[in-house]
């Protein structure tokens, strides 16, 4: 069609979502020019801008397709459309980004190398021929990397590196894959890979990655920086390796994951379903938990008295180069000392991890914000968090409604972050545990981030009623803001009504190891009957003594102890049970002692601490070596199907208390008469299902909901989340659950924006 021969027409569009680094330019420009249209299009700190002029039937498939056929990794949340009158301009052009006085624009996260870059990554005729930082604008780093918006190059971290001739010719060229590609870079003008060993001597070598190659071999311990962080690599079947590195690391017993370079290897150990390959091939390149292979030959180290192991596939040039051909699998655990941020910095990781590596793999491009592996397993055909982190964020959490500009501060373990700005919900990476400085100057550095580059300045502060969390006590040194504290179980099932955009009220199960209750006790088996503006605590388990407080999370038996002087008195040590034959008698008598006289022992409901009991009655674990040890090894030692279930009961005062002595009597029953551990675990968890779901159905007789919301860390645990979906949508309940944010600690700050939103407009 020539030009002119219609009417000419000129629209304005402004384009909000992930639009920027994502090939949407050089899209809309092809779009454009293959449709006869003139114009523009230009980044902004809101969007993308574009400007058409042509006939209204072509601008009209323009619209069509800009939505349809966008470049793969954009999201589109809004296209508003203007129309303006003709200027009369030729052809169409890609201008510069444009600073507005308001700025708000979506980042996209980091994401996986991709199949054309792989493609020349080992194809020895491309000029980019094993180069480690190959990208494209369909791949690589992002959030990792940026500084402030918009998203130019300029603003990251690669500005300090010149591109050479041929690099900047393709960054100019709109019908170019790298036209813009903030990292773009090549061997001749790009970062580059040295190697060193533990006392920073420079390792002379032609291939510093083959030389890194050949350490892993040898057995020994390298730290590799990558994306968001350095990692701490070993061969995966080298046991002497692995006990090496967790002996290093003080990471005793945790679960480490390991990378291998495609499925055919990852199928040697583990078995893959169809929805566990979609997550493992997914461009976020997320953690998957995989049940072991009978044919499983990694180091037993790795993954010790787990049936499962966490997978992930390379998802930068340099772990592709550094596995394929050369390793079953990898270790790739955080580079960390446990319970402190990973290392992003290279002086730092020389300094923190010094002790624990033999070797490390640096590079020359800063990161400027560490982001951990993100962690998933999928459960009745979805994917289920443990870690949001790398290759998600800083993707929004899209509400059903607007809120105002809220900062919420998140719990104490497994923290992250929020900050919202209308019907977009932002919780950031994974940061830990707030229990030393290091991470709490994380905490800080990340919200000062996610401020400058989402461009959001919060009116109101949200955060636990924990009064010693260092959330909390952040929150109260913003004294210019609103601030609003909110009950941890019910933020747990307001963060599943969010994002299932639930608003009406719902019955919610909400369980965990640990929550500061309204009444200052310590909850963690609680039904809720929740708004977004409130709750009530329509039933809870009956609270039992911690003995020890904390140490009865470190030390299970303690638990056990409680739930057997409840159940019977002192006369539980005249119970044939080999668990106390493994107690010190004067550490039995003071704990006796603690629960009989109210010293040091706090009542809690929680069902977390109900698994830890049951685990070391059982004889599974009297001490953790990490949170949530006792109740993963009881889960993973449960037999296929129980059949039945332990007798169970409630009392109805105020409101409905979960007894657990009958529980307790049944177990120790069953043990006494020789019955399997795996079968006391199955019946177990089938009591669990049974109970909860009868109770939902007496709740549902007196208030009329229909609908339940589970959240919290118990629902970790496959057995019970998929046992009580199943069970409640069989008689008749909708069932909500978390597949966009952790069940666990790391959902909260969701919930709690949206409540004191809520709490506010009421």
């Amino acid at each position: 069609m020539k030009k002119g021969c219609l009417q000419k027409e000129a629209r304005k569009l402004r384009v909000e979502g992930i639009v920027q680094g994502v090939g949407f330019r050089p899209f809309v420009y092809q779009l454009a020019t293959k449709l006869g249209l003139d114009g523009q299009v230009a980044n902004t700190s809101t969007g993308v801008t574009i400007w058409l002029e042509g006939p209204a039937a072509a601008m009209e498939k323009f619209a069509e397709a800009l939505t349809s056929h966008s470049p793969p990794l954009s999201h589109i949340t809004q296209v508003d459309i203007q129309k303006r009158s003709p200027t009369g301009c030729s052809g169409f052009t890609i201008t510069q980004s444009r600073e507005n006085a308001q700025r708000f624009t979506l980042i996209s996260p980091d994401v996986s190398i991709c199949d054309d870059c792989k493609k020349e990554l080992f194809d020895p005729q491309d000029r980019r021929f094993r180069y480690p930082f190959i990208n494209c604008t369909n791949c690589g780093p992002r959030y990792t990397i940026i500084d402030d918006i918009p998203y130019d190059r300029p603003k990251t971290c690669m500005r300090h590196f010149k591109m050479c001739e041929n690099c900047q010719a393709e960054y100019d060229d709109p019908l170019d894959r790298r036209f813009h590609a903030q990292p773009n870079a090549c061997p001749i003008c790009g970062p580059q890979v040295t190697i060193y060993d533990r006392n920073q001597k420079h390792m002379d070598t032609s291939d510093p990655i083959e030389t890194a190659v050949s350490c892993l071999k040898d057995g020994f311990v390298v730290a590799v920086k990558g994306l968001g962080g350095f990692h701490l690599v070993v061969d995966a079947e080298n046991s002497k390796a692995v006990e090496t590195l967790r002996r290093r690391k003080h990471r005793e017993e945790k679960p480490l994951a390991v990378m291998s370079g495609d499925l055919e290897r990852v199928r040697q150990y583990a078995y893959v379903s169809q929805k566990e390959q979609t997550l493992l091939e997914s461009s976020q390149r997320p953690i998957v938990l995989l049940k072991k292979h009978t044919s499983y030959m990694l180091a037993p180290g790795v993954s010790p008295r787990n049936q499962n192991i966490g997978v992930m596939l390379p998802y930068t040039p340099l772990h592709y180069l550094l596995v394929t051909g050369h390793f079953t699998a990898l270790v790739m655990t955080s580079g960390n000392l446990s319970e402190e941020p990973i290392a992003i910095d290279n002086q730092d990781a020389f300094a923190r991890l010094g002790r624990i590596a033999d070797y490390f793999m640096v590079h020359n491009r800063d990161i400027y914000l560490r982001s951990d592996d993100s962690v998933v397993q999928s459960v009745e055909g979805r994917p289920r968090f443990f870690r949001r982190s790398r290759g998600y964020v800083p993707v929004p959490v899209f509400l059903k409604r607007a809120l105002k500009p809220i900062l919420a501060c998140g719990a104490e373990l497994k923290n992250t972050v929020c900050l919202t700005r209308g019907r977009h919900a932002f919780l950031s990476q994974h940061i830990g545990d707030l229990e030393n400085l290091a991470t709490y100057d994380f905490y800080e550095m990340t919200i000062d981030h996610l401020k400058r580059i989402l461009s959001i300045e919060p009116e109101i502060v949200v955060h636990d009623m924990h009064p010693d969390y260092l959330s909390t006590q952040y929150a109260k040194q913003l004294s210019q803001l609103t601030r609003v504290e909110v009950q941890h179980h019910h933020a747990h099932i307001v963060s599943c009504m969010a994002e299932n955009h639930v608003a009406e009220p719902v019955i919610g199960l909400s369980f965990d190891g640990t929550g500061f209750g309204s009444d200052g006790s310590i909850w963690g088996g609680e039904v809720l009957i929740s708004r977004f503006d409130g709750f009530e605590r329509v039933a809870h388990r009956s609270p039992v003594p911690m003995p020890g407080g904390t140490a009865a999370i470190r030390e299970p038996w303690r638990m056990a102890v409680s739930y057997l002087y409840r159940a019977y008195g002192k006369r539980f040590l005249n119970r044939r049970l080999s668990f106390l034959d493994t107690l010190n008698e004067t550490q039995l008598s003071i704990i006796m002692e603690m629960i009989e006289k109210d010293i040091n022992s706090p009542s809690t409901s929680s069902l977390g601490r109900f698994f830890d009991g049951i685990a070391a009655l059982a004889g599974i674990r009297s001490q953790v070596a990490f949170e949530g040890q006792a109740a993963m090894e009881l889960e993973m030692l449960a037999a296929t199907s129980a059949g039945e279930c332990y007798e169970y009961a409630w009392s109805h005062d105020r409101r409905i208390q979960v007894d657990p002595d009958p529980i307790i009597r049944g177990i120790v029953k069953d043990i006494e008469h020789g019955i399997a551990t795996e079968l006391v675990s199955a019946k177990f968890h089938a009591t669990l299902i049974a109970l909860f779901t009868d109770l939902c159905l007496a709740i549902q007789k007196q208030s009329g909901l229909s609908i339940v919301a589970l959240s919290g860390g118990c629902f970790q645990n496959a057995i019970l989340l998929s046992g009580l979906c199943r069970s409640l949508q069989k008689r008749g309940f909708q069932v909500l659950t978390h597949e966009k944010v952790p069940a666990n600690d790391g959902g909260i700050a969701l919930g709690q924006a949206l409540i004191a939103d809520a709490m506010l407009a009421r």
